[in-house]
């Protein structure tokens, strides 16, 4: 299993990613299993809420170079995640790399520790965030998008925060402690109002989904049969620089 068994507490069933192999990347099982899941989620009236989170340091390591899902597989998961009439709460505590950021703003609240990090480190694959960019485009500060889509720089929870990819950097106490009133809200909700409230605040992401999906999908195609993609793919696995850096 790439995915742990869900636990339950009060309303809240957690999803945990527990991949360490690969750490946790998005293999084409980890996508259907997380999918399933959800779906079963949505499906059960003793469900309030989902927290996502993960095992290890890593939250999502990106796509599974040696086992990539179908993209329509991926942007169908992600639109799930913003469709389910139920709220999804992220739980980062480690690093998020790449196609992790995409599962990550497709969740609906996400808290990050202070050992979280975060790179969209597709543009030094000869690659693009094309497929993930349908749920964080609508979200990010569009300057920050632009830097951070470009250079694949690393930033920190704080920043994460700062340009709306996270809706909450916890301090020193830790991804735990900050999550109590966030939980303990969904809690006193009801679930006609978590459904009706959670429609308002995402109807703009699933446009984007409505709108691009089609296009960022032949757009990411393009990249990976791409010679920059093969050689950035390949000093990836290699660990090497790829031939274009100076």
């Amino acid at each position: 299993m790439t995915l742990a068994p869900p636990s339950h507490e009060r309303g809240i069933t957690t999803l945990t990613l527990d991949s360490p192999a690969n750490r946790n990347a998005l293999s084409a099982r980890l996508v259907g299993e997380l999918a399933g899941a959800l779906e079963t989620c949505g499906a059960d009236d003793t469900v309030r809420a989902v927290v996502l989170t993960h095992t290890g340091n890593t939250f999502c390591a990106g796509a599974d170079l040696t086992a990539p899902p179908d993209p329509h597989t991926l942007v169908a998961l992600m639109r799930a995640i913003v469709a389910l009439p139920k709220p999804v709460v992220a739980r980062v505590t480690g690093h998020v790399r790449a196609g992790g950021l995409g599962l990550l703003g497709a969740c609906d609240i996400s808290v990050a520790g202070p050992g979280a990090s975060f790179a969209l480190t597709e543009s030094r694959l000869g690659l693009a965030p094309a497929v993930i960019s349908l749920p964080l485009l609508p979200r990010l500060d569009a300057t920050a998008a632009a830097r951070y889509f470009l250079t694949g720089e690393r930033f920190d929870a704080t920043e994460a925060a700062r340009i709306g990819l996270v809706s909450l950097a916890a301090g020193p106490e830790g991804a735990d402690k900050a999550l109590v009133p966030v939980l303990d809200g969904l809690r006193r909700a009801s679930p006609q109002g978590l459904a009706a409230s959670k429609e308002l605040v995402t109807a703009t992401v699933l446009k984007s989904f409505d709108s691009h999906t089609e296009d960022v999908i032949a757009r990411s195609a393009a990249l990976f049969a791409s010679d920059d993609a093969r050689e950035g793919m390949t000093a990836f696995l290699e660990r090497r620089d790829p031939a274009w850096v100076l």
